[in-house]
């Protein structure tokens, strides 16, 4: 059979991987290399020149969607149905395996799988049982002990006894909600993969069926796996099956959620006469960002040698902005894009990258007033996002008693047992006698509609929410944020959920307390109707936080993608935008703690870098106030580990006003002062002191400038009123 049509189009190196001789083999695959080909047309050759059947092939990859792409270019390949390939994830995979063998796997045959959702809804139900506090005890935390434990292959039986009470309520949590499982014939995520191996581990001759079946074994992205994938994998390759795991050590990015680096070598170390290839070539980028991203991840101690190389442009050197503050950051990388757009480029075709959600909030203004659609990918916006949602639901009932949609969110969150009966017999008084749900719960109180311990807690809500507006009624905008956010127990609530996940809530919520600041000062847009009363500056911001999170919903349009660095692993963009590299930043200040934590800060930035196929900006702020806090950081150790030689720094001039473009001066508005006035100018005001303007934004009678004053902090003035006196 000619088989030459599968190793057409091939580089030296991916021909060798496709081509290889049964046997185990590492393909470490650098990024842009061509790596889902070489998995795609390895499949081909097998079936076609080894003569392997498509039933004796076990291919894993991680997303569901790349298993169909899989698929797809399998059938385009070989002109045949794919549909008998076992292409799948590790969780699809060991689902099809249980409900084939329910029997074995001691399942009933209608076992039923929980989502995530589903899951934490069974937890919660067990903590209540146990009479555990939720307050304290948060259930996601639960949760995800259960779930690491599963990852890593431990029952709750087989935990040691401790004296560490978190050890001690998490373990009773898990061996009462595994045994719930078991009485209902339930099956979550990571039980999946557990139960999957057990059933292995427990039948030696269903073990050995599927070992002589699946004589190859394909696995993709092989650095996420975690322990219990990798003791899977294993298992069932034994010691006759052939394994090609493809994947790139320096792409290892996600030990925070289980992926253990470590696999990748043990893989050479514990199975046989593995072979390694490695594919350098990068059909993505230019020379110049292949070069800097090797010499970034150089830095990096026992990692596999590779170093990509590319036949194509050397391009132009990689563009470092350093900008006095996030404002200024913000700016810069909306000018760029607009100018990109005016050129003739298209939105979608860059994105912006940051190391933190909350890094966001500052970006989106910007793309926002230069009038740039934008889309957060695989996430929400800075507005939308749950945390922030609840801090301004609070926020707004201080402000106004009677906001329905507020106090219906809010009121159990966190969880202070007002459950969903007492809330519908309030929902019902509401109705009944056309009132608020605060005035509805009060009378329902008064009159003994609600006794016992719902009268109590619906109560307490109601003295927690006048508290915090007795208490805040001298703060300014900021401070009453951030006094709203303590005091409601939404810091707390948010930051006990594991990981990364309650790190990144927190920073959300010390961000929207740096939002509120630089809200601060007179009044944006003052009413025009001398007969109406002026607008607080809460409910003005209110209102704004309203307007931004529903703005320009994301469409089928050409959009600017922004994205953490996370979320940005497997895709390309011909201009990317990697911004905040400072140190405490990115590297993440939790990273610096250990040698392994800060490697894997390097990766995400290598990773970063080799998103780039054209052009490729690093920006970093001299001043960032992030997480309600002004920090002077040092510029990231990662833009030091470039070549210099490969690097270009930028220094701009802007001016204040964006009437026609994001670069034109202000005329005419600061009489008697000079004509045009620069971002970063000293002035002085009359009420405020010495300060240093950071932005502007609007035109005309209404362009307002942001100065940082050294007395009164930073404010918003309209600079047809503020007559502001320039110092330099």
């Amino acid at each position: 059979m000619d088989v030459t049509h599968i190793l057409a189009g091939l580089n030296e190196a991916q021909r060798e991987a496709v081509a290889a001789p049964p046997g185990n083999a590492l393909v470490v695959a650098g990024a842009g290399s061509g790596k889902t080909r070489v998995l795609v047309h390895r499949i081909a050759w097998l079936i076609e020149a080894e003569g392997v059947s498509p039933y004796g092939l076990l291919a894993v990859t991680f997303t569901n969607k790349a298993a169909a792409e899989m698929r797809q270019r399998i059938e385009a390949l070989l002109s045949v149905s794919a549909s008998s390939l076992w292409v799948g994830t590790f969780h699809g995979i060991a689902h099809r395996l249980l409900r084939m063998h329910w029997q074995e796997a001691g399942l009933p045959q209608n076992f039923q799988i929980l989502d995530a959702d589903d899951q934490q809804r069974l937890v919660k139900r067990v903590m209540r049982a146990l009479d555990i506090d939720e307050h304290r005890w948060p259930v996601r935390q639960a949760v995800w002990a259960i779930n690491q434990h599963k990852d890593e292959g431990r029952r709750a039986a087989a935990l040691p006894d401790s004296d560490d009470l978190f050890q001690v309520i998490h373990k009773r949590i898990y061996e009462s909600y595994e045994s719930l499982c078991n009485e209902g014939g339930l099956v979550d995520f990571a039980e999946l993969l557990l139960r999957c191996l057990e059933c292995l581990r427990g039948d030696e001759a269903l073990l050995a069926h599927y070992r002589q079946r699946f004589g190859h074994i394909l696995v993709d992205e092989f650095q996420d796996t975690n322990g219990i994938q990798y003791d899977w994998l294993k298992l069932l390759a034994g010691g006759t099956s052939h394994v090609m795991a493809v994947g790139d050590d320096d792409q290892s990015i996600y030990g925070w959620r289980g992926a253990r680096i470590e696999n990748v070598r043990a893989f050479i170390d514990e199975f046989e006469d593995v072979a390694t290839i490695r594919l350098e070539q990068n059909y993505r980028s230019t020379g110049t960002i292949l070069d800097a991203a090797n010499a970034l991840i150089g830095h990096n101690a026992g990692r596999l040698p590779k170093s990509l190389w590319t036949e194509g442009a050397v391009g132009d050197p990689i563009a470092l902005y350093s900008a006095d503050n996030d404002l200024d950051e913000a700016r810069f990388v909306a000018e760029r894009i607009a100018g990109a757009i005016e050129d003739g480029g298209s939105a979608d075709e860059m994105a912006v990258l940051y190391r933190s959600n909350a890094q966001s909030r500052v970006l989106e203004e910007a793309l926002m007033r230069a009038d740039i659609p934008y889309r957060i990918y695989g996430g929400f916006r800075f507005f939308e996002r749950a945390e922030i949602k609840n801090a301004l639901s609070y926020l707004r009932l201080t402000h106004d008693r009677h906001a329905d949609v507020a106090f219906e969110r809010v009121v159990n969150t966190p969880p202070r047992g007002i459950g969903e009966k007492t809330l519908e017999a309030v929902r019902q008084l509401s109705r009944a006698r056309a009132v608020s749900l605060w005035q509805a719960s009060k009378e329902a109180i008064h009159e003994g509609q609600l006794r016992g311990r719902a009268a109590n807690v619906v109560a307490e809500f109601i003295k927690l929410i006048d508290g915090m507006a007795e208490g805040g009624q001298d703060l300014s905008l900021h401070e009453l944020t951030e006094w709203v956010i303590e005091a409601s127990g939404l810091m707390d609530y948010h930051g006990r959920e594991p990981g990364e996940r309650g790190l990144a809530r927190k920073e959300n919520l010390q961000e929207l307390v740096s939002a509120a600041r630089q809200f601060s000062g007179e009044l944006v847009f003052p009413l025009q109707d001398a007969d109406q009363p002026a607008m607080s500056e809460l409910a003005e911001f209110l209102d704004q936080s309203a307007l931004d999170a529903g703005d320009r919903e994301s469409g089928a349009g050409s959009a600017v993608q922004m994205m953490t660095l996370h979320s940005a692993k497997g895709l390309e963009f011909p201009t990317v935008f990697i911004t905040g590299l400072e140190e405490g930043l990115f590297p993440h200040r939790q990273s610096r703690e250990t040698e392994n934590g800060l490697e894997e800060e390097r990766r995400l930035c290598y990773v970063g870098i080799t998103r780039a196929m054209r052009t490729l900006y690093l920006t970093h702020a001299e001043v960032r106030r992030l997480h309600g806090v002004e920090n002077h950081n040092r510029p990231s150790r990662f833009i030091r580990e470039l070549p210099p030689n490969l690097v270009s720094e930028i220094r701009v001039r802007r001016m204040v006003d964006r009437s026609s473009s994001l670069l034109n001066p202000v005329r005419g508005l600061f009489a008697p002062e000079p004509s045009a006035v620069n971002i970063g100018q000293r002035v002085a005001h009359q009420k405020f002191g010495e300060g240093v303007v950071l932005q502007s934004d609007g035109q005309g009678e209404r362009t307002r400038v942001q100065v940082h004053f050294a007395a009164a902090g930073e404010k918003w003035l309209m600079l047809s009123a503020a007559n502001l006196q320039t110092l330099d």
